[in-house]
């Protein structure tokens, strides 16, 4: 029996103390002295200088897909699924809900794309492009968008990305300011280009990713204004009319992208070939086992910053990208039919990029399952979950070796079916991740998550958590390609100084930081910096503090603009200003919380139009906290708010979800307003802590 014992003890504590000695302490991040303003400064642990391209003789990204091309020819590159049906089924409210059956994926070689991507170039050209002059592509995410972007780079033509959802005044700007003559787009962004054209002022030429070419461009085409093409026609035409080679040179600008806008319009990032290199470089060196047999589901926004570089990154290794979208997702997504597959089944997929709100989703849609199976399924399943758990958090005792493969056959194994079974990596960006999200898909899933920290002046590059992390609420050490250093600023009482752990606001340096800001040379000259080495930081406005291993920690903002949780950026300022216009508002206070995908609102009610609008409407109420308590009293000031918010042309997001009414005016003597009347937003956020809680609990 002994025999047997030591067989089973010998293993479980060699096991534990290498994983102890494997982690404890590990430094991932370590000091260095660095120019431009004071301040302390980190580096990767791994890499005494940053990283600006990982593959030998590879300096813009157009070298860096030739040479993926070459490599790996035969292999699959580009996966998309053929639409079998699509049907409108009406609910019982009324509402109709597009159904769609999509079959498996077919696929693309490198070689294929390659030959598309060069074609495409050449048509490009001989539809009468030049190389000086800018695209946009202007389309949801497909492999239509990549071929055109690759194809572009062919020409050393500088590519304007521009989200699908882009209001109508941002699109007009974003074309307008960067002088764009050609766009490439889809039907559905094809017939929004032409509701605008009058607004447009550079535009000669549209060229459609869609064979059936919508028929409302045909007036602007006949009286000559416009060219419009559908993608293939002009791929056609590049290959009947082939054209030299004008690659780039690792300066020269490869993206102008258009953030979401978060105060008026949005800015153009200017981003070289070397700038977006560094960063798919970085990510190679530290995402394990990143080669050519993973696949990679692609489904957010090609025009945001983190999905660009992914592909480019999947491209880089030979690796497969299949594409899907967010109402696609899973085999229950909105627009998937019932009984069929949704894009991660069909693909089943070894790596993702995701945004916390997808993981949010699947982590609610998982719960909603087990909880309302209940019985033995859900005791099971809160078992399992606890027992992980326990050994995530670093307790010798949880569940490990054959007790943790017993609870991924019966258990986790179902979860993890959801997005295709074969998940090993996911890199979470675009916004804060919640601690209790992150660690129920590592479990769930069995996959490290990886979150980032970096912004588009950066191209998404800044911090990484690497795969042996397991800490939540960090977002990791700096990435090989960069430097992460923390400024004083006194105004908010950050300090460098601070003890235990240094904080300030997070300036990012290195190869990745952008040129700037398209036309703004004043904004850029605000938060760009080049130091007296040469080397460039961009000044992020995010507050951070360093741990003792190297990794950062985002703590606060300086200013009152905040990412939802699907990464849009929302000003607290700019709608407070707006609806302080409604009759029923005497104050406000606009609150947003980075792990939800909406804002609420603190209403200080005008009591005169309160209380004229329930002597109308016959409502009894004991005094006005009792008025300002009342269901039908919140729900008429909700009205009224989104009326106003509609009025000023605020997006969905930035309209207050919830509210709640507060009967005791602010005044200087509360300390909640200043002597001038303005809001002290920290100490109203401190003050109505609970009820701000209780409107995301709600």
């Amino acid at each position: 029996m002994s025999v047997y014992i030591i067989g089973a003890i010998v293993p479980l504590v060699v096991t534990l103390l290498l994983r102890k000695n494997s982690n404890n302490g590990k430094k991932r991040g370590v000091p260095i002295d660095v120019g431009g303003q004071d301040g302390y400064a980190i580096r990767n642990a791994g890499f005494p200088t940053p990283l600006e391209t990982a593959w030998e003789g590879v300096s813009t990204l157009a070298e860096l897909f030739e040479s993926a091309c070459k490599r790996h020819g035969n292999k699959n590159l580009l996966g998309t699924r053929k639409l079998i049906s699509s049907e409108v089924q009406v609910s019982g409210d009324g509402r109709s809900f597009e159904k769609l059956h999509l079959g498996e994926y077919e696929w693309l070689t490198y070689a294929a794309v390659f030959q598309r991507v060069s074609t495409f170039g050449s048509g490009l050209a001989q539809l009468g492009h030049l190389r000086d002059e800018r695209v946009a592509i202007f389309a949801d995410t497909r492999a239509e968008w990549f071929i055109a972007l690759q194809g572009c780079f062919r020409r050393n033509v500088t590519v304007v990305t521009i989200y699908s959802s882009l209001g109508e005044e941002a699109l007009c700007h974003s074309l307008n300011e960067t002088e764009v003559t050609t766009v490439i787009c889809g039907s559905k962004e094809l017939k929004k280009l032409v509701e605008i054209s009058g607004q447009l002022d550079t535009v000669k030429r549209l060229i459609c990713m869609d064979d059936d070419v919508p028929s409302v461009a045909s007036p602007l085409e006949q009286s000559g204004r416009w060219t419009v093409k559908s993608m293939t026609s002009v791929e056609k035409l590049g290959q009947d009319n082939p054209t030299g080679l004008d690659l780039p040179l690792p300066g020269d600008v490869a993206v102008i992208m258009y953030t979401s806008g978060s105060t008026g319009l949005p800015k153009g990032v200017m981003m070289t070939h070397a700038n977006v290199l560094a960063v798919v470089s970085a990510v190679r060196t530290i995402v394990p086992g990143l080669e050519s047999n993973d696949v990679y589901l692609a489904y957010l926004p090609l025009a945001h910053i983190l999905e660009l570089a992914a592909e480019n990154i999947v491209a880089g290794v030979g690796s497969a990208i299949g594409y899907g979208s967010p109402l696609t997702l899973t085999d229950t997504s909105n627009k998937i039919k019932k009984g069929t597959k949704g894009d991660a089944s069909a693909l089943r997929p070894t790596v993702m990029a995701a945004v916390p709100a997808i993981l949010d989703r699947v982590r609610d849609g998982v719960r909603s399952k087990v909880d309302a199976k209940g019985g033995l399924a859900k005791c099971l399943f809160d078992l399992a979950y606890n027992r992980r758990l326990s050994a995530v958090n670093g307790n010798w005792f949880g569940a490990w070796g054959l007790e943790l493969l017993l609870w991924n056959l019966l258990v986790f194994k179902k979860v993890r079916a959801v997005l295709g079974g074969r998940v090993r990596f996911l890199l979470s960006g675009g916004a804060p991740l919640s601690g209790d999200t992150q660690r129920f898909i590592n479990i769930c899933l069995g996959a490290p998550i990886g979150q980032g920290y970096g912004l588009t002046e950066t191209c998404a590059g800044g911090t990484f958590s690497e795969f042996d992390d397991t800490s939540v609420g960090r977002v990791g050490n700096p990435l090989p390609c960069s430097y992460i250093k923390l400024v004083d600023w006194p105004e908010g009482g950050y300090l460098i100084s601070d003890s235990p752990k240094p904080r300030g606001e997070i300036v990012i340096g290195g190869p990745n930081v952008t040129l700037g800001y398209f036309k703004n040379e004043e904004k850029s000259r605000e938060v760009y910096k080049v130091d007296q080495k040469g080397m460039r930081w961009f000044y992020t406005g995010d507050i951070g503090q360093f741990h003792a291993d190297g990794c950062l920690e985002i703590i606060d903002r300086k200013k009152d603009i905040v990412k939802l949780q699907h990464g849009e950026y929302v000003s607290l300022g700019k709608i407070e200003a707006a609806l302080m216009a409604n009759s029923y508002v005497d104050n406000l206070m606009m609150h947003a919380d980075p792990f939800h995908n909406y804002t609420v609102a603190l209403v200080v009610p005008s009591q005169s139009a309160l209380e004229e609008w329930a002597a109308k409407q016959g409502i009894s109420y004991t005094d006005f906290s009792d008025l300002c308590d009342k269901k039908e009293t919140v729900q008429e000031v909700q009205a009224s708010l989104v009326k106003e918010a509609k009025k000023a042309r605020l997006q969905k997001s930035e309209i207050p979800a919830k509210i709640k009414l507060l009967s005791i005016p602010w005044t200087p003597e509360t300390g909640l307003v200043t002597a001038a009347l303005k809001i002290k937003r920290e100490a109203i956020r401190k003050a109505f802590s609970e009820e701000l809680l209780k409107l995301y609990e709600s």
